[in-house]
């Protein structure tokens, strides 16, 4: 910050705290007490002319005018037009309210009308102070700086930032919405431990810290799976979890390694049943909370349309119509030359299958811009579900893709110990610890077949909100210092 800039911001918190003064010294308290209102939003939705009403918020705009004065404040629900006159207040609360400052709250009492230009106002009976700003508020946030300073101090966002305001207010509506949606199907939320002896779930590298009582080191949770699963095979039939999961990975648009997610699991269903969850779930979020089935999504406004159903597509169909019909009875050198000739950056080490996944990683899942099911996905990638039926080196899950990015994955759940083992020691390679031996032993009692899926929360946001940075839709991301 430049040294003028630091006088700048001094100036004007010494005249703030002048402005404070004169305050006190007309009898009016810096920090005010709690303070009986209706909220904006209802003012303006009740609106009757003379009505009386009492309102509270934080003055935004001030244009004062000798003996007369219009501002406006804000309460969080609504900004709403004030109008203040010499004749309708003592000397005291005249004065007083020229030493207010933008940021300062103030809570009201008036009737309502209408000017000339028809705006609705609360003409001020009388007001009172009930917090002191003695910071300057932000005027424009301009500049990747700037940018920066918004997801540093939130407050500030929120505070004059409609557009970020409502974006997560949407956010919440979109996650009441959502334990709606799955308490009225009999689900039933549940919670299970965020620190952990053992990673579980999926692959990641964790957050480790130490437990102190117990003498051990444990992890931040990378998924609630396998604790979930566990409720399946002790009875429950439908449970689901919206929390917090960490991973001690990269920050980039659409990464925090601190991230809420949704798991849902059901007994006796499958990959099926977890499809028209969806097809259920985001219908229902949008009507409910965007009014429309369509979002406009990004920069480019591009339109996503999320009336049901979605588009349902094998993974290899989706390789073959890009690579070739012939691309699966390619040797490792073909197919390698091949994807080389797309632009992709092949490592020697990699074999048939992750030359496939680079192909689709890179090439195929950005253009998949509607709701689309990719399904029968080759079974290395997902080692807690059943394989099809009609072929063993698939598994019958799917990922569900919109604007280019995966949203969430269903499986048909893996409830065979015998395979599942195999698969946790095929994906631990010579690190067998990381197999959850109690896991195993919970699969052995019994688990009925079943479906989950996994929903990430701040990329649901996202999308519903047509954002592609998802710092824009955490309240607190985290940041280097």
């Amino acid at each position: 910050m430049s040294e003028d800039k630091v006088i700048s911001t001094n100036e004007y918190r010494e005249q703030r705290l002048a402005n404070m003064q004169k305050l006190e010294e007309l009898g009016f308290k810096p920090y005010g007490e709690a303070f009986e209102r209706t909220r904006l939003s209802e003012v303006r939705e009740s609106f009757e002319v003379d009505k009386e009403v009492t309102a509270a918020g934080r003055l935004m705009t001030i244009r004062r005018m000798g003996k007369a004065s219009f501002a406006t404040f804000d309460d969080g629900t609504d900004t709403f037009q004030i109008f203040i006159k010499k004749d309708l207040l003592t000397e005291e609360q005249f004065m007083g309210f020229k030493a207010l400052d933008l940021g300062d709250f103030i809570g009201v009492k008036g009737s309502l009308f209408k000017t000339r230009t028809d705006e609705a106002t609360i003409k001020v009976h009388s007001w009172t102070l009930l917090s002191k700003a003695v910071q300057q508020p932000p005027e424009k946030f301009h500049g990747l700086q700037d940018i920066e300073e918004r997801y540093r101090k939130r407050y500030l966002d929120l505070m004059m930032n409609k557009e970020s305001r409502d974006r997560f207010y949407k956010r919440s509506a979109i996650i009441t919405e959502t334990r709606a949606f799955l308490a009225e199907r009999g689900f039933m939320e549940v919670e299970t431990p965020i620190m952990q002896a053992q990673a579980g779930g999926a692959a990641a590298k964790p957050f480790v810290t130490h437990h102190n009582a117990l003498g051990m080191d444990m992890v931040l949770r990378i998924a609630p799976e396998l604790y979930l699963k566990r409720l399946i095979v002790g009875g429950f039939d439908k449970v689901f979890e919206l929390g917090k999961n960490f991973r001690n990975e990269g920050i980039d648009r659409t990464h925090n390694p601190e991230f809420t997610v949704l798991e849902i699991y059901e007994a006796y269903g499958d990959r099926k049943s977890m499809k028209a969850i969806i097809e259920g779930l985001l219908p229902r979020v949008c009507e409910k909370v965007l009014g429309q089935m369509t979002v406009e999504f990004g920069e480019t406004k591009e339109i996503l349309d999320f009336t049901p159903p979605y588009r349902e597509v094998p993974y290899y169909d989706l390789v073959k119509d890009l690579m070739g019909a012939d691309w699966f009875d390619l040797s490792i050198e073909d197919a390698k030359v091949k994807a080389e000739a797309k632009g992709l950056e092949i490592e020697p080490e990699m074999d048939h299958l992750l030359i496939t996944h680079e192909v689709y990683d890179k090439l195929i899942e950005k253009t998949l811009r509607q709701p689309t099911f990719v399904t029968r996905i080759p079974r290395q990638f997902v080692p807690l579900a059943k394989a099809c039926a009609d072929d063993p080196d698939l598994v019958d899950v799917f990922e569900f893709v919109v604007g280019g990015k995966e949203l969430c994955p269903g499986y048909t759940e893996q409830n065979d110990p015998k395979a599942q083992r195999a698969a946790l020691s095929d994906q631990a390679g010579d690190d067998a610890e990381k197999v959850d031996e109690d896991f195993i032993l919970a699969l052995e009692h019994g688990m009925p077949p079943t479906g989950g899926l996994g929903l990430g929360i701040d990329r649901f946001v996202m999308m519903l909100t047509g954002t592609e940075v998802i710092r824009d839709v955490i309240l607190f991301p985290q940041m280097r210092s």
